[in-house]
């Protein structure tokens, strides 16, 4: 009978995800990229701890320093900023550097690799916060679910620093037996953890298009923001925008075309917007959503059709939204509106 370690079980299913990504076409190229760094991750940690390969011992470390890196750019990809840049790049320095310490100074790769993945996972929760969880090509309609996701990533980058941790303090102590353990219970199921969130549409990047202004001015990530934000300016070209065109009932809008709309920079928008209603973009956006879905439901429309109609695409974001602003499920809402329509009649 074969047995596979858990490491190999994990890289199995993470392949098989990267596969399925690729082939139907709707995971971003930098989100496949970061299953396919835990997959190859999960089997070096096999060939390594369980089929005696200790000739690639050193590898390990480096293939893991990949990880966090992509990760980070893959948020900042879908998060901060309207395009790619080229200084993306920069961040190679990551297995560089792992390398480096590998080849020169193996004492140290257990404290550089957790500096490696602390520090990535520890710039997207500083982000995130910053930001109040307003992500720029993130699709309005999934509300607070991508800044979740991403923070559990983090999390995930953490706990995999931590097996590290504990790794060095079982050889420390004489535990010969625990790394082993460690390393298919605990890293395995953060590489599982970031590779199954890494597949969730909600965080999927909107890329920009060439006809599309894409201007310094609109790049969060670079722009400065001065302390005077002309919000009362902004929420009336807002609300005026909002009004005219109903760019709310539209499932694909992001904070970065309707900051592009409205001529502002990312940051400068999500801010008028925090302080002039105390919400972040999303749900300031999906308020007005469900707002139309009430109506759409009031004058009889199905649930699912008040969904489509008022900008979602999934029911489990719609009734999220709607039980969160409405207090109640849709389909109480439709009954509760039919029957006060017998009571008037």
């Amino acid at each position: 009978m074969i047995v596979l370690p858990l490491p190999m079980v994990a890289a199995l299913v993470l392949g098989f995800l990267f596969l399925r990504a690729i082939a139907f076409g709707n995971t971003p190229r930098l989100l496949a990229a970061v299953l396919l760094a835990c997959a190859c991750q999960s089997v070096m940690v096999s060939l390594v701890q369980y089929y005696g390969l200790t000739e690639l011992r050193l590898l390990p470390p480096v293939t893991a320093s990949v990880i966090p890196a992509l990760a980070w750019v893959a948020f900042v990809d879908s998060g901060i900023r309207v395009q790619r840049r080229a200084r993306d790049w920069a961040h190679i320095l990551s297995p560089i550097v792992m390398t480096a310490t590998v080849l020169m100074l193996p004492a140290l790769i257990d404290a550089v690799l957790v500096a490696i993945f602390v520090g990535y996972a520890a710039a997207i929760l500083i982000v995130l916060r910053r930001q109040d969880d307003d992500l720029a090509n993130t699709r309005l309609a999934s509300g607070h679910i991508p800044a979740l996701i991403w923070r559990f990533i983090a999390l995930a980058l953490i706990a995999s620093a931590i097996s590290d941790v504990l790794i060095s303090l079982a050889l420390a102590y004489g535990y010969r037996g625990a790394p082993g353990l460690i390393l298919s219970m605990f890293s395995s199921l953060a590489l599982l953890m970031i590779g199954f969130m890494s597949l969730s549409p909600d965080i999927a990047a909107e890329p920009v298009g060439e006809n599309e202004d894409t201007s310094p001015s609109q790049d969060s990530a670079a722009a400065k923001i001065p302390d005077d934000v002309p919000v009362a300016q902004i929420m009336e070209q807002l609300e005026s925008l909002l009004t005219r065109e109903k760019l709310y009932l539209d499932p694909d809008l992001t904070l970065s075309r309707l900051a592009r709309r409205l001529g502002y920079p990312l940051k400068q928008v999500s801010t008028a917007i925090n302080q002039a209603t105390g919400e972040n973009v999303s749900r300031f956006i999906n308020q007005r959503r469900i707002v139309h879905a009430c109506q759409l439901l009031e004058a009889g429309q199905n649930v699912t059709t008040a969904m489509l109609e008022s900008g979602f695409n999934t029911k489990s974001n719609f009734n999220r939204e709607f039980l969160r602003i409405t207090g109640i499920n849709p389909g109480k809402w439709k009954s509760h509106a039919a029957t006060a329509q017998e009571t008037a009649g």
